[in-house]
């Protein structure tokens, strides 16, 4: 089916307006306003390559992007796959560079990041012929339950992050404040052995504080993806009307390798009843249960950061501020026997 590029100058059924991110600085929240725009268009009845194009000119820029890849000549499963952002084909099959190519950034989840599972849910929905507008539904609920839970981490890390980084500033400041008391800081830090000594040591100390409180804030952050996905994906592979052996495969191919699932599976086949709704209830809890494990991390992190806290920056306090001001008074004082 071909894609078009203009709109035909019919009415279709009205589609809220999102809140539209830029082209690689939006969220996976935004990547779940697209989806489900591009579900009320199919569900009104609009062909899946015109429902693309209708979104490009109401001011999409991702779909913009996609319809732009799939006129150059790449399959509409993979412009979706990447946003349409790692470059165009042109029409004898080689790739255009660079449209969109600034778009990739390295955050866990970012709209980038969500294009691959759309993507995914895309040619897993078309291989079965599930319903398409259906699928897309349940997966904009799962990006966006997915960024949600991400956005909660991020706001639980902001204050022991932010309180970490003024900690880590706490024996320059000493520093400063030594020489402000008319103590000969800079003197006794640069000029004497004892100093040097004291210098270098406390700048390792506040470089290894710094760099243990990014691993620690790093380490609880949000994971990478969209919890429940691939019991999402074998939903709508499901919902096509295909073997539970067939919908395992057809997921496997789309890129889904992990287990998630199959436990659903399992008890679909003991107990006699359709695998799709235990399927996206135990995805919707795995997204459930994600949120709450990273506000568990993000909780656990408050303790975790007075590790460096204690073991660098305040023996760095110590070296830079405190033992220079010692030097300097003890250089002033009359040595007598």
């Amino acid at each position: 089916m071909g894609l078009g590029l203009r709109r035909p100058r019919t009415r279709t059924a009205a589609v809220p307006a999102p809140r539209q991110a830029k082209p690689g600085t939006g969220d996976a929240a935004g990547a779940a306003e697209t989806v489900l725009r591009l579900a009320v268009l199919l569900q009104a009845g609009v062909a899946p390559a015109r429902a693309w194009s209708h979104l490009a000119d109401a001011g999409d820029q991702r779909a913009a992007l996609i319809v732009k890849a799939v006129a150059g000549g790449m399959p509409l499963a993979d412009a979706i796959a990447d946003g349409g952002a790692s470059g165009i084909r042109s029409s004898d099959g080689r790739r255009r560079p660079g449209l969109g190519r600034a778009l990739r950034r390295p955050p866990a989840l970012d709209e980038s990041d969500a294009w691959p599972d759309v993507a995914a849910a895309w040619r897993v929905a078309t291989t079965v012929g599930a319903p398409l507008a259906e699928s897309l539904r349940g997966l904009a609920v799962a990006l966006r339950d997915a960024q949600e839970a991400a956005d909660d981490v991020r706001i639980a890390l902001a204050e022991p992050a932010g309180t970490a980084r003024l900690m880590g500033w706490l024996p320059l400041v000493a520093v400063g404040l030594g020489a402000v008391l008319g103590f000969d800081t800079f003197g006794m830090l640069l000029g004497q052995p004892l100093g040097v000594v004291c210098l270098i040591a406390g700048a390792a100390l506040i470089i290894g504080a710094q760099a243990w409180s990014r691993l620690l804030v790093r380490r609880a952050g949000a994971d990478a993806g969209v919890p429940g996905l691939e019991a999402e994906l074998l939903a709508i592979a499901l919902s096509g009307g295909v073997s539970i052996d067939r919908a395992t495969a057809i997921v496997r191919k789309a890129g889904m390798t992990g287990a998630g699932g199959e436990d659903v599976l399992a008890l679909s086949r003991s107990a006699g009843v359709p695998a799709v709704e235990l399927l996206r209830a135990s995805a919707a809890h795995a997204r459930h249960r994600a949120r709450v494990e990273g506000r568990l991390r993000a909780a656990r992190l408050s303790s975790r950061l007075l590790l460096p806290l204690g073991v660098c920056t305040l023996p760095a306090f110590l070296l830079l501020g405190v033992a220079p001001m010692l030097l300097s008074v003890m250089s002033t004082m009359p040595l007598s026997l």
